[in-house]
């Protein structure tokens, strides 16, 4: 029964925003039976999940419920309809040697995604082109598998590797990641690569040819990991409404991957959306317990992920015990934490503008909703603050598959006026 997944206390108190709920309070108890009845009727979307470069393989087998935040039977006990796959490439110094390289990784991505969909699991999910496709296939009752770029690196200075992705899939691209590449700049610059703090200002000339190329296409532009300066000239350029697929708001923590308040103006003039990341350093905050956690880090050598992967048992069980004590001092971030940045940022821009993208198997994960199997716990949290029933479903999916059906227009638009001439 649906109503035994949420894990939040019955204790929290009702939350009113903006006078959205109805005059008569509810109890915890009918929130919580509203809130799986609305659940299990809504089409949910998630638009940022990672994958190893294993994935859909034997060592990483989505198919079967394991250690990733999101696999097949999470989603389908938490009622997660619909996931971005993010074909990912990390940035590296910019040569022709590693070009390629990126090329293959991004190659060995989609290849996986593919195969999951395709070959191992075709009866329980399928890969979706379109909005159409989107809704569709969850009518079927399979799950549906869509994919997204992260990082524009993965074309290098080919501009024809658009079309490429497209055709494979691809319905979105993070422009940038950590690091500048030739596309523009991103919101944190890497050192260690010789990056200056702009290398452009914002978009770079090749930048701004695949912008276009993006908008012919029905590629959607999403600008997390952007500079400011980059995500504003996106805006500015670009004839499709744009995403930030896993961000947060400035205002509630100042982080440079999040969007200040005329980042968000803009976003709600060009009719894009922003989706709410559930990782706790980009919803709130806490300059001592940062410094507190990297002197524990340092204290116990794990200065890389290869310090990570070679702890022992004992280690592990100690780097855990000290880390939860860090918690108790300063709580991590909530379901609760996640809900006030959608309620910034409806309230400052509109419910039309907000979404959801966890960043889960990239670093996201909170309390009460650590993985795809927690997703009814923020549908109760929505509920509890008073958003409408259309409210919650726009939050889910019907922002996100308003930007990709006006991407998918304007594309159709932009061909058939190339054709003309």
């Amino acid at each position: 029964m649906k109503a035994s997944w949420f894990r939040l206390p019955m204790v929290l108190a009702l939350v009113f925003w903006m006078g959205a709920c109805a005059s008569s309070e509810m109890t915890e108890e009918e929130i919580l039976a509203h809130a799986s009845e609305l659940h299990a009727d809504l089409l949910t979307v998630d638009t940022h999940v990672d994958i190893s470069l294993s994935f859909a393989t034997a060592e990483d087998d989505p198919g079967v419920r394991g250690d990733r935040r999101v696999d097949l039977p999470k989603m389908r006990e938490g009622g997660l309809d619909a996931v971005y796959w993010a074909v990912y490439v990390g940035q590296t110094e910019r040569t022709p040697e590693n070009y390629e390289r990126v090329k293959e990784e991004a190659m060995t991505k989609f290849n996986a995604i593919r195969r999951m969909a395709e070959d191992m699991y075709p009866d329980e999910t399928e890969l979706a082109y379109s909005a159409d496709d989107i809704e569709r296939i969850h009518e079927s009752g399979k799950l549906v598998t869509c994919i997204g770029i992260e990082n524009g690196y993965a074309i290098g200075q080919d501009l024809s590797l658009l079309e490429t992705y497209y055709d494979l899939g691809a319905r979105y691209m993070t422009l940038t990641h950590n690091g500048h590449n030739d596309i523009g700049d991103s919101c944190n610059p890497r050192e260690n690569l010789g990056d200056e703090e702009e290398e452009y200002g914002g978009v770079s000339e090749f930048g701004e040819q695949v912008l276009a190329e993006m908008n012919r296409l029905g590629i959607i532009i999403d600008v997390s990991h952007a500079s400011r300066n980059l995500m504003m000239d996106a805006v500015r350029l670009s004839a499709s409404p744009i995403i930030a697929s896993h961000s947060g708001a400035r205002a509630l923590a100042d982080v440079t991957r999040n969007l200040d308040d005329e980042q968000l103006m803009a976003l709600r003039e060009n009719g894009g959306v922003i989706h709410i990341v559930a990782l706790d350093g980009f919803l709130q905050v806490n300059p001592e317990k940062d410094s507190a956690q990297t002197a524990l880090r340092e204290e116990m050598g794990l200065t890389s992920w290869a310090a990570y992967r070679a702890m022992t048992d004992e280690q592990r069980a100690e780097y855990e015990q000290r880390a939860a004590e860090l918690d108790e001092i300063w709580p991590p971030a909530d379901v609760k934490t996640m809900v006030d940045h959608i309620d910034y940022v409806a309230d400052l821009i509109g419910i039309d503008h907000v979404g959801i993208g966890t960043d889960f198997d990239g670093g996201g994960g909170i309390l009460g909703f650590n993985d795809a199997s927690e997703a009814p716990n923020l549908t109760a949290e929505l509920v509890r603050r008073g958003y409408s029933d259309e409210d919650i479903e726009k939050i889910w999916s019907g922002n996100f598959l308003r930007v990709l059906r006006e991407n998918e227009r304007v594309a159709a638009e932009i061909q058939d006026d190339g054709h003309a001439h």
